[in-house]
């Protein structure tokens, strides 16, 4: 496990945002116990303890691990109860951050073991300043295994923005500078073994790898 130098404050992460998994999930979002779809954004943190950085090398565990990635959120001055239209004026810049977890067995409820490992949520070593990026909806986060592409999620196929985000979250708790935000991962989350090399990249934007211990 080794210090992010990006992330200071919180690592908020954000599932079930992929609109494509949405739909694909809609008979089962009807189903006992919950019966409707999630109506707020389903948010879980990645503590301290899960902090990585570009180049480390992700601990396997005996019960598999499976990876996505998300364009992520970084700001630079403190942010609560914004609007939409104002939230990205909060924003310094961009990353990425992979989030390392154990096999997903519940969609509505993140569970703590699963997300909690240490060292398994790398966040880029480098912020894109926010004046680089015109629109953070027209990017795409494109991610490999061992050079094979597992996974291209565009932020535009998100169901909720990143600015429409921003505003939620600063209405639940305040976001300080050093706060991040990870917007949404693919719904279907990509199982690697031991030695594979995961690198995810938003093309001519910003690249993150990290390798899974052989």
């Amino acid at each position: 496990m080794s210090t992010n130098p990006i992330v200071t404050g919180k690592l908020v992460c954000v599932a079930l945002n992929d609109q494509q998994q949405l739909d694909k999930l809609d008979a089962t979002f009807n189903e006992a116990p919950y019966k409707a779809a999630p109506t707020q954004p389903v948010l879980y943190f990645k503590p301290h303890n899960t902090w990585n950085t570009d180049g480390a090398t992700i601990a396997w565990h005996e019960e598999g691990l499976v990876v996505g990635a998300s364009l992520t959120v970084v700001f630079g001055k403190e942010c609560c109860r914004t609007s939409a239209e104002e939230a990205l004026s909060y924003v310094e810049g961009y990353t990425l951050t992979h989030d390392f977890s154990l096999p997903e067995k519940s969609y509505y409820r993140p569970d703590i073991k699963g997300k909690c490992q240490d060292g398994s949520a790398p966040v880029g070593a480098v912020v894109v300043p926010a004046s680089d990026v015109a629109d953070p909806q027209a990017l795409t986060v494109v991610t490999q295994v061992n050079g094979e592409t597992v996974s291209e999620l565009a932020v535009s196929q998100l169901h909720r923005g990143v600015a429409e985000l921003i505003s939620i979250i600063s209405n639940i708790m305040t976001l300080q500078p050093g706060d991040a935000i990870a917007v949404g991962f693919p719904g279907d989350r990509h199982p690697v073994k031991q030695g594979d090399k995961v690198t995810s990249s938003i093309a001519g934007v910003t690249e993150l790898t990290n390798q899974v211990e052989a």
